[in-house]
């Protein structure tokens, strides 16, 4: 059995997808919906959140991403245009995948979007004190009740993998469309065994920290300080690999006249078995070199530089 997100939904994903785990942390509202115009703008159809956005923040409880784009919906007439996917198990009063759990999940989610469905619903994270088959049959109830239209899995491990697509085979539930891990030049682990089962499924994948908390955007030098709440994410990719990685990446901005960001993404939409990446910024001037990618098609020459540099990293575990 097989099914892909434009199967489930009735949408093809344009290949950038917009991430929202900036807004109600270093996007405010209005900054927000601004990013969200732009991006419905530029031919973008595909926005990713989860309940869990963003609880790290102080005087945040989480759902305030959620809240955000409610907020926009209600004032747009694009709902029809869009696909919208949120994750469950992360928010620290909704912790874990038990079906009470994933139901008051769902039921939260929709609540602040203001919609009656979400197109992909995520496993944010595995939950190995539930028996996975009372998950995905949770899931699968969604899907006929008519709360998601296709399922998704994020963070899962391939053994874990493995075992939510036996179990679906074997129950007769609602297989999976889509599977997010982390994966970008900087960490290249999923390529041994996640994604080849990914493609051996047929799941979509859509990588998430797909500029590496932004070292791929090029700002982060060595002595160079930069204002960022993700500046200590970024800056410990400043070893020998990920400045060959920063070189290989400007000697083709230079040669294409772009910022490092779009050729970053553009190398990771074309590994085998990826739809399309998933990046965000925090202003329209940061979503702006973002969405060069979307039409950015990098020659053999230019990708076997970007694989060859970034090289030699540790696999998953």
């Amino acid at each position: 059995m097989s099914l892909t997100t434009a199967e489930a939904t009735g949408l093809r994903v344009a290949p950038l997808v917009l991430g929202t785990n900036v807004f109600g942390w270093t996007a405010d509202e209005a900054q927000s919906h601004q990013i969200l115009d732009a991006f419905t703008a530029a031919g973008g159809n595909f926005i990713d959140t989860a309940d869990s956005y963003s609880f790290w923040v102080e005087g945040n409880t989480g759902g305030e991403s959620e809240t955000i784009i409610g907020t926009w919906l209600a004032k747009r007439t694009v709902r029809e245009e869009v696909l919208i996917a949120s994750k469950v198990s992360y928010h620290p009063e909704l912790f874990g995948l038990a079906p009470a759990t994933i139901r008051q999940g769902i039921d939260g989610t929709l609540r602040r979007l203001g919609l009656e469905y979400v197109d992909v619903y995520y496993a944010h994270f595995d939950d190995p004190e539930t028996p996975l088959e009372q998950t995905i049959a949770t899931f699968s109830e969604l899907v006929d009740e008519g709360k998601i239209r296709a399922i998704g899995v994020s963070n899962y491990s391939a053994e874990r993998l493995t075992e939510w697509m036996e179990i679906t085979k074997s129950g007769g539930y609602h297989i999976p469309v889509a599977l997010e891990p982390q994966y970008n030049l900087m960490e290249r682990g999923i390529e041994e065994r996640l994604l080849p089962l990914a493609r051996e499924h047929r799941l979509e994948v859509f990588p998430y920290y797909s500029l590496a908390h932004g070292f791929l955007t090029g700002k982060y030098r060595p002595g160079v300080s930069v204002d960022s709440a993700r500046a200590d994410d970024a800056t410990r990719y400043l070893d020998g690999r990920g400045k060959r990685v920063l070189e290989a990446l400007g000697a083709i901005a230079a040669d294409r006249r772009l910022p490092y960001a779009p050729i970053a993404l553009a190398w990771l939409r074309s590994q085998p078995g990826i739809t399309a990446p998933i990046a965000s910024g925090r202003t329209v001037e940061q979503l702006e070199p973002l969405l060069e990618t979307i039409d950015l098609v990098l020659n053999d020459d230019e990708l076997s530089l970007l694989t060859a540099a970034s090289q030699n990293l540790g696999m998953e575990s």
